[in-house]
Order: C-alpha cells, then sequence, then structure tokens
C-alpha cells in the first residue's frame, strides 16, 4: 500500500456517504455488509478451532469496521491501519475504545506478532505493481500461523461492478479476481485455507438469503473472501 492517498484524504468527510449512495442500489448500507463480512469470518475461524486476540484492520478507513472485529471475534486488541491521514483522524476521533489503536502505515512498524489481518476492498486501490509490497506489509505485522481475512469486490458479479460505478472513490479501481488474489498471496508466503463468495440477494430478496451458506463456494457473489495463512518459511517483501 502507498503511503498516501489524497482521494481519502478528500474523501475523509464524506466516506460513509459516499459509500452509502453507491450501496442503495443494494437496499442496504455499508454496516449490513460489514456486520456480514465479520461474522462470516466468526464463523470459519470457529470451525478452524482458532481463537485470535489480536487483529489488524488494514485500510481501516474511518474505523468503522474495527470495533466490529473487536467484539465479534473477541479480540483483546485491534489496530486499524491506512495510507490517509485525514481518514486516520476521523478514526481516532470517532473511536476512542482503550483496545482500539489507530495509526497510518507510514507510522506502524509491523511487530509480527498479530493473529489475525482483516482487509476489505482495499486491494482494488492499489497499484497492481505495488501490491505485493501491501501484503507484504501484513505477513511481517503477523506471527507464523497467523490468518490473513483478505475481502474483494467480485469482478464477474455484474452488481459489484455497478456500486463501484456509483462510488466516486472507485472511479480508478482495478479489481482483482479470485485467482489474482490466490496468487498473489501464495507469492508472499501464504497458503490458502478456502475461499467464499457472499452477497447475492438484494433487500428485496432478503428471503432468499438464508441459501448464501449452500452457494458460498460458487464464484456469483458480489464479494468474496481469501483465508490465507503466514507460512513458517515466509519470504515477504
Amino acid at each position: 500500500m502507498p503511503n498516501s492517498n489524497p482521494v481519502f484524504d478528500h474523501h475523509a468527510a464524506s466516506y460513509d456517504d459516499d459509500l452509502n449512495y453507491a450501496l442503495a442500489v443494494t437496499g442496504e448500507e455499508k454496516d449490513f455488509f460489514a456486520q456480514k463480512r465479520i461474522a462470516w469470518l466468526s464463523d470459519c475461524l470457529r470451525s478452524l478451532s482458532e481463537r485470535p486476540q489480536s487483529g489488524l484492520d488494514y485500510g481501516c478507513g474511518n474505523g468503522s469496521s474495527s470495533p466490529l472485529l473487536q467484539s465479534t471475534l473477541g479480540l483483546s486488541t485491534v489496530v486499524g491501519v491506512d495510507v490517509s491521514p485525514a481518514i486516520i483522524a476521523k478514526a481516532r476521533e470517532n473511536h476512542t475504545a482503550s483496545n482500539l489503536r489507530f495509526a497510518t502505515v507510514a507510522e506502524l512498524a509491523p511487530s509480527g506478532d498479530l493473529d489475525l489481518a482483516y482487509c476489505n476492498g482495499v486491494f482494488h486501490h492499489i497499484d497492481k505493481a505495488e501490491r505485493a509490497d501491501a501484503v507484504g506489509y501484513v505477513s511481517r505485522a503477523l506471527r507464523t500461523g497467523g490468518l490473513f481475512s483478505l475481502w474483494e469486490n467480485n469482478p464477474w458479479n455484474p452488481a459489484a461492478r455497478y456500486i463501484m460505478y456509483r462510488c466516486i472513490f472507485d472511479k480508478d479501481a482495478q479489481m482483482l479476481t479470485v485467482k489474482e488474489t490466490k496468487r498473489l498471496l501464495q507469492r508472499c508466503g501464504f497458503s490458502i485455507l478456502r475461499v467464499d463468495f457472499l452477497f447475492i440477494f438484494p433487500q428485496f430478496l432478503k428471503a432468499l438469503r438464508p441459501l448464501e451458506p449452500w452457494v458460498s463456494s460458487f464464484p456469483i457473489g458480489g464479494q468474496y473472501q481469501v483465508l490465507a495463512r503466514k507460512n513458517a518459511c515466509n519470504h515477504t517483501v
């Protein structure tokens, strides 16, 4: 991830409104999707008998997902990082709990002792040439065996593409296929544990949402998660 991003500095004050405008076509707001992603991750961790205690919210934006990670996953501490000083300032203003900490990527040196990293919708904002460096940063933050939950928008889903078209800060986004994301993580020393696709049905079809876990392996959802583990012999960038 680059050390600064003037786009998100500019949108720090309007980030939630801009994103909710783009998501309005689904009938839901950003918090709905954040809660579902993190609840899904919680189920994944339970199936792996993993109980992480510390977490990294990589590309945390204004920090709205960080307290959800802490409360839903039962983490003792969460540190949120982002490239934008303005949006980190907003996160610090909005979330003052002692077990949450926020810093810019430039400010926080990875410590190699965190159990879990979470990232949503960040890598499509990172230039392809810089993505390995971004994964390297996450890897250096994690302990050996630590987990990385990387969520991205599914380029094969027309609704996901339309929502990004409506989103003012996604204009220059470069979407990643699942294959590209898996390859990126593997090149940077991670083992892929599972891939899941979520968010098929909009609000007016919410009665069908209980079916989603049964079809999460099919590449039809609006977003996907690649859950990976940091290898012991990890060649970080």
